[in-house]
Formats: structure tokens, C-alpha cells, sequence
């Protein structure tokens, strides 16, 4: 029986919609692997590993800055998760994979020869571009000659778009998201307070009582390593450090997006300003972000309600909806002997 599937490849998550079931499935996209090159485990069970793991296991990340960093290992995961967790026949599968607007043609062709260049592969391969796919599963209708921004961001970066008319007007792609704000609070409370955190602490500081906004209440009782003694310790964290750590690239984001804002032409920005800006991605959770970008473009904020996951959500639209299905386009792979 043949099966559509729609991919996100995110740089903290592996997204997957099944035509079939018409489930999303969410995972880690994170791989173990041991000595170098056998993989060990992948998805949740491989980020469970991480910081944690012994010198033989080694725990990556394929996805990075938005791009395959990783081809060979990548394939093997998605390969493993369709086939093996999702009983997958990718000889009989269509595959929408959406990539990032803003990176090179060469970048954006790895993720469709992920499966062009595979020993098995499916049916046909589309790209779709993540800003489309974005406003689509936002319930953006963005066929319509309507302009649309679209900020989303993500565990490395953050796309801003603007589409009207089933395209992409203008988009930048920042090298900064939620993993840069997890390295600055690490960084800030090392430097406040000699106290050493890991990233996934600094993850559930952020996602527990960080916000983007100065007078934000809550604490949470962590353990650092005390770099004067070398001595694990016990330590409050309150929203307000979260915050100071996380404010100089909160402003830059903030910034960027009134940067793109000025660049817009008038007819589309009018739009913009009347339908407010749509804030999606995994960093969208931070509480009170859309709050912090209101009053530095004046504008108002859509809130995903399902961040992590409106990409994916866009793409279930382009493998089941006529209405979307030409948003996915298909590359040529050439095999080069």
C-alpha cells in the first residue's frame, strides 16, 4: 500500500507526518554512536544519553544551523524510523522534505538526496520551503495576494519571511535560536556566579521560568559543579537571570526582525501590520517573547500554538490537500562516478 510522508528535519527535532495514520511523529534528532561510526541508539533514547554518556559513546547531532551535517548518519536514522518505527514501504512512499529558504542550492539538495542517493528509495521526492510550509500549517491561506510574516525559530536558527501569492517575498536566516540562549545562560551564570550548569539544565531554566520580559516570577533549585572547589552544589536560579541571560539575543532578534520589517515594500507591510506577525518554532514557548517583539515593532504577535510542530503540520497540508500540493517541487540528483 502506498503512504505519503511529510519531513521536517530540525535541528533539535526529526518531525514526520504519515498520510497513512495521519500522525505526527516527534523525536530527538539526535544519534549515539559507538566508536565513531556504529549507531547505538537515535531519537529520545540517544538525547536521554547526552552529557551523560561514557568517552565510547559519542552523542551528535546531524542537523546543524539548519543543514545536514551529517549525511551518512542521517540517512541511517530516518531510514531506521521510517522503516523500522513506522513499518514504512519507501519504495511505494512520496516524500515532501521542507528545507530552509535561505541556505544554498547545494545545502538544500543533501536533504533531497538523503533519499535520492539511498539504497532503497521512494516513489518521488518534493522540497517544500519551511517559510510556506510554516504559514500554511499556521492556517495561512498563503495563495491569497496577501503578505504574511513569519518568524521561526528554531533549536539553531531563525528564519524571517515574508510570502504572498505562494512565494517567499524576502528571508533571512539568523545563526542564532534556542540553543544559542541556552549557551548564554550558561555563560552568564558561570560568570555571576563561578557555578558550571550543562546545556540541558540551561534548557529547562529557559523553558521552566525564562521570559522575555524584565518582572517575570519563579526559581528552581539546580546542581553545578562550584568551579572555585571543583564541588558539585545546589543553587536558586530566578526568572530574572534566566532573563539577564538571555536579553542581549533576545534584543538581536527583536532587531533583526524590524531590520526585515524596514526592507518590506509598502503594499505587503500593510498587510503585515493589519494581520500582525506569526511567531512559530520551538522558541515561541518562551514566555512573554511575543510580548518583547510587540513592543519593539509595535506590532501584533500570532503565537503558534504548536510551535515545534507547524512546519510538519504545513507539510501534512501539501501531501493530502490539491489546494497545497504545488508547494512541494522536485530537484534532479546527479550521480557523479
Amino acid at each position: 500500500m502506498s503512504n505519503a510522508y511529510g519531513i521536517d528535519f530540525g535541528t533539535g527535532n526529526l518531525k514526520i507526518f504519515s498520510k497513512a495514520s495521519n500522525d505526527i511523529t516527534n523525536i530527538k534528532d539526535t544519534i549515539a554512536l559507538v566508536n565513531r561510526n556504529q549507531m547505538y541508539s537515535y531519537g529520545d533514547a540517544a538525547y536521554a544519553m547526552y552529557e551523560k554518556a561514557p568517552a565510547n559513546i559519542g552523542v551528535s547531532f546531524p542537523i546543524i544551523n539548519g543543514v545536514i551535517a551529517d549525511f551518512d548518519n542521517m540517512q541511517t536514522m530516518i531510514y531506521e524510523v521510517l522503516e523500522s518505527d513506522l513499518k514504512a514501504n519507501i519504495k511505494r512512499s512520496d516524500i515532501v522534505v521542507a528545507v530552509p529558504n535561505d541556505i544554498t542550492e547545494v545545502e538544500k539538495k543533501a536533504f533531497f538526496d538523503i533519499f535520492a542517493k539511498a539504497k532503497v528509495r521512494p516513489h518521488s521526492i518534493r522540497i517544500c520551503e519551511k517559510p510556506l510550509a510554516d504559514a500554511i500549517g499556521m492556517g495561512v491561506d498563503v495563495n491569497e495576494p496577501k503578505g504574511v510574516m513569519v518568524v521561526d525559530m528554531g533549536a539553531d536558527t531563525t528564519e524571517i519571511s515574508v510570502v504572498s501569492l505562494g512565494g517567499i517575498v524576502i528571508s533571512e536566516l539568523l545563526p542564532m535560536g534556542g540553543n544559542q540562549l541556552d549557551d548564554s545562560i550558561v555563560t552568564y551564570i558561570r560568570r555571576q556566579f563561578n557555578l558550571v550548569i550543562g546545556r540541558k539544565t540551561a534548557k529547562m531554566l529557559k523553558e521552566e521560568i525564562g521570559s522575555a520580559i524584565e518582572d517575570a516570577q519563579g526559581a528552581l533549585m539546580i546542581v553545578g559543579r562550584d568551579v572555585v572547589s571543583g564541588l558539585p552544589m545546589e543553587f536558586e536560579v530566578d526568572a530574572k537571570m534566566v532573563y539577564e541571560g538571555m536579553r542581549d539575543d533576545l534584543q538581536n532578534l527583536a532587531t533583526a526582525i524590524k531590520l526585515l520589517l524596514e526592507k518590506v515594500p509598502p503594499e505587503l507591510a500593510k498587510d503585515i501590520v493589519h494581520s500582525g506577525i506569526y511567531l512559530t518554532g520551538g522558541g515561541s514557548n518562551i514566555r512573554s517573547l511575543d510580548a518583547f517583539i510587540k513592543s519593539i515593532t509595535n506590532i501584533q504577535m500570532n503565537v503558534a500554538e504548536r510551535g515545534e510542530e507547524t512546519v510538519v503540520m504545513g507539510l501534512s497540508s501539501v501531501v493530502t490537500d490539491a489546494h497545497y500540493s504545488r508547494f512541494g517541487y522536485e530537484m534532479k540528483s546527479r550521480n557523479i562516478n
